[in-house]
């Protein structure tokens, strides 16, 4: 081991790693995340200062002590709400995230990373390896510090596909750390520490769902930053946004559901649920966008269409902003986030209403499009909302409906520049604000192209448009088998048997020299091959081999990973054997064969068959002969039940390994009772 690791530091050097980014303040989105990192850092060490205070203040009985520690305690208080403002600061930043394009797009709204701590899991790994694996702990460095570097590593990802597949690596890999490592019933000193995506307080737990959690909660921030960051411009820039922001709310759906007891705030379950319906009101934004690109047909259709798609959005984060108005979650996220949702709510239902007013007045043809009104009219409200709205019969009655939804749509536009007047940070976004300023110009336009003197506040009420939309946001589940992952820690066996939950003797060597009558014992099953019986009065019962055996080692070879007939080979090429064996502590390990072997072999019919030399008789219940008879089968089976069969071929067609076995079986060498020995 180098000397940097003997004395416990960690190695940083994983800048050739695939999709990882060592310096990530080359960007705006790298220096937010630089800066997110630091303040994470100084809320912990004022959030242990404050504990410390706290302690001291009620330990301490002296007035005088109470009172400086107060002073000092109100300081760090003050400091901690500096620096939790300052964070949430960042985390309302949403201008860095954005493209910045001709087509002025309102902003959409991202997520940072949640950050996390160095881990350095070498002397917990290897005291576990010695201790539950009965392996050499040096034997597995490398192993262990490839697993360190990959977390490294993924603690500043790519903002692009490479950087989501290694978040994805890691996860999976977390899949075999987890059983290799992490036993049910006790604990092994590890702790996964990691920051508050929003708030920077620190939450440490040991279970490595924990970590899992905070991982795939990374990767749904990546899709929503490459997402806010495209040309939405183009059909291009908005349909890979639509599919970043659909995976994101397919991440914050499986943690809602899965992962639902995690300590930090970001986590919980009403968060989770927010982010998701945050994820999919924006990708219906998208939609909306790509439908109107490149602009509106002067149509009553096309018209209307666009009025129930906007209508659509207004609905999404109208659910959104309900969520965000929970008592839990309310004081948890920035205040720009619901100013925002609340800006777009209703600027996409004025938008709705803008397109309704087009709808009853545009005329592309000599002849207003009155039929097509008539087929569509009763779709445009609400059931329970239309029942007093007359369809228009004329160009007055049109009118009028026209400016009765222009006037709704001014109302709902001067709300939407009042709310994003409120929002400090809302004020600083240029794009947002001249977007509300465009949109409220257009509708007034509108309504002074309507020459009626009518009063405005004379004007009848319309309802809300009905959503409706031929393109529904959707949710992209996961895929965790989009990266396939080798189990680092393969070389310990098959993770089936060789976990954290199964109990084993330590590994044994038995030394058996081939006797007369062979060795006296068979075999079933691949990776590990399991002693399936044992004769009494051979060499291998008197040397300690018992059945259900795991036999891990032949001679110097591991065998652990080796097919059945390749073990099978190592033993038939030696005259002396040198057995590792491993004796399994839970009868899960035991398959049914086994008990019915073990009972047969030991009930007195199948004693009597035994004669004194210890060889057995034709009739017993284990045939010591070899059957070469066509087709005859093996009673060998694999770790999963299924018999193995070794097929015996005609005399006329054997092959030169058959013969050897027949050859050998005449002198009494060996034991043919599953074509194991």
């Amino acid at each position: 081991m180098p000397a940097m690791e003997e004395n416990g530091a960690l190695n940083n050097d994983v800048t050739t790693r695939k999709g990882c980014d060592p310096v990530p303040a080359q960007s705006v989105r790298g220096r937010l995340q630089n800066r997110r990192s630091k303040l994470n850092h100084q809320i912990n060490k004022e959030m242990r200062m404050r504990a410390g205070a706290e302690n001291l203040f009620r330990a301490a009985t002296n007035r005088k002590l109470k009172e400086q520690v107060a002073l000092e305690l109100s300081f760090v208080n003050s400091n901690l709400q500096l620096l939790k403002e300052e964070l949430a600061e960042i985390n309302s930043e949403v201008q860095a995230y954005q493209n910045d394009s001709i087509f002025r797009s309102i902003p959409l709204i991202p997520l940072g990373l949640k950050e996390t701590k160095d881990l350095d899991i070498r002397t917990q790994f290897k005291d576990y390896i010695q201790e539950h694996y009965s392996e050499e702990r040096e034997n597995y460095a490398a192993e262990v510090q490839e697993f360190m570097d990959l977390r490294q590593a993924m603690r500043t990802p790519k903002r692009n596909q490479e950087g989501l597949d290694l978040l994805l690596e890691y996860y999976n890999q977390l899949y075999f750390i987890e059983s290799r490592f992490f036993p049910p019933d006790r604990h092994i000193g590890i702790y996964f520490h990691w920051y508050d995506a929003l708030t920077g307080v620190p939450s440490a737990q040991r279970s490595v769902a924990f970590e899992k959690g905070s991982v795939l909660f990374n990767m749904a921030s990546i899709y929503t930053q490459v997402g806010a960051k495209q040309d939405r411009s183009q059909v291009e820039g908005i349909e890979i946004a639509i599919d970043q922001y659909q995976r994101a709310a397919g991440i914050f759906k499986y943690l809602a559901e899965n992962f639902s007891h995690a300590p930090s705030m970001d986590m919980s379950t009403p968060v989770l649920e927010m982010l998701h319906y945050l994820m999919l009101g924006q990708v219906q934004e998208c939609m909306y966008e790509r439908r109107t690109l490149d602009g509106v047909e002067d149509t009553v259709q096309d018209c209307i269409h666009v009025a129930q798609e906007a209508a659509v959005v207004c609905e999404a984060y109208t659910k959104v902003h309900k969520a965000m108005m929970q008592s839990s979650v309310k004081d948890y996220i920035p205040y720009s986030w619901i100013s925002m949702v609340l800006v777009k709510s209703q600027h996409f239902k004025a938008s709705s209403h803008y397109y309704a007013a087009l709808g009853f007045t545009v005329q592309k043809k000599p002849v207003y499009d009155q039929d097509t009104l008539s087929v569509i009219f009763p779709s445009i409200y609400a059931n329970s909302e239309h029942r007093n709205i007359q369809l228009p019969q004329n160009l007055e009655e049109r009118k009028r409906q026209s400016k009765a939804h222009i006037k709704q749509a001014l109302m709902l536009h001067e709300e939407a520049m009042r709310v994003h007047s409120l929002s400090k940070s809302l004020r600083k976004i240029d794009t947002l604000q001249e977007v509300l300023k465009q949109t409220h110009d257009r509708s007034m336009n509108k309504y002074t192209g309507l020459d009626e003197e009518d009063d405005f506040f004379e004007l009848d009420d319309v309802p809300d448009i009905r959503g409706d939309s031929q393109h529904m946001a959707a949710v992209f589940d996961p895929d965790f088998t989009k990266v396939k992952v080798k189990d680092i820690f393969h070389n310990l066996g098959p993770l089936a048997i060789f976990n954290a939950r199964n109990n084993w003797s330590a590994p044994r060597a038995v030394e058996l020299h081939r006797g007369n009558d062979g060795y006296g014992f068979t075999v079933r099953g691949d990776s590990p091959v399991i002693v399936a019986s044992v004769d009494k009065g051979y060499v291998a019962h008197q040397h300690g081999v018992r059945e259900g055996d795991f036999i891990v080692g032949v001679n110097e070879s591991n065998v652990k990973w080796y097919r059945h007939e390749k073990v099978v080979k190592l033993i038939l090429g030696s005259q002396s054997l040198r057995l590792q064996l491993i004796t399994p502590l839970s009868q899960e390990f035991v398959h049914p064969q086994d008990h019915r072997r073990s009972q047969e072999i030991h009930s007195p019919s199948s004693q009597s068959s035994m004669s004194s030399n210890g060889t057995m008789s034709p009739g017993s219940s284990i045939d010591r002969r070899m059957s070469p008879r066509k087709g005859s089968e093996s009673g060998s089976q694999n770790g999963t039940g299924r018999k193995k069969k070794n097929k015996v071929k005609t005399p006329d067609k054997e092959s030169t390994l058959e013969k050897t076995r027949k050859s050998k079986n005449k002198s009494g060498m060996l034991n043919s009772r599953a074509g194991l020995w």
